[in-house]
């Protein structure tokens, strides 16, 4: 069993930066896949970023990319969203997750344990 709980969230004006941390407990942690998705108001929950158990492959959704960069640290059972350059597109409700497999939550956006999401906005 895994538990997430994401934290970072705030308002920020376009341009801004934010990073998300998601801690998670459960011995699995370590070994499982990490990611984020988020969902806009009126939207469908999207991916946008995810990370290998060991960090070594990363993915991001075209959006995003440049401008994101997930990361993680084992040792604190923390998984990381650094966002930069951000727009008010990305005003949404960003949730973590831990799976097995990268590819499931890049390809399927599916995922065993989900957070319960932390708001951010962004200010034109």
């Amino acid at each position: 069993q895994v538990h997430v709980v994401e934290s970072g969230g705030g308002l920020v004006q376009t341009g801004g930066s934010l990073r998300l941390s998601c801690a998670a407990s459960g011995r699995t942690f370590s070994s499982s896949a990490a990611g984020w998705f988020r969902q806009a108001p009126g939207k469908e929950r999207r991916f946008v970023s995810a990370v290998s158990w060991s960090g070594d492959k990363t993915s991001y959704a075209d959006s995003v990319k440049g401008r994101f960069t997930i990361s993680r640290d084992n040792a604190k059972n923390t998984v990381y969203l650094q966002m930069t350059s951000l727009k008010p597109g990305d005003k949404a409700v960003y949730y973590c997750a831990a799976a097995s497999g990268l590819e499931e939550m890049r390809d399927y956006g599916l995922a065993d344990y989900w957070g319960q999401g932390t708001q951010v906005t962004v200010s034109s």
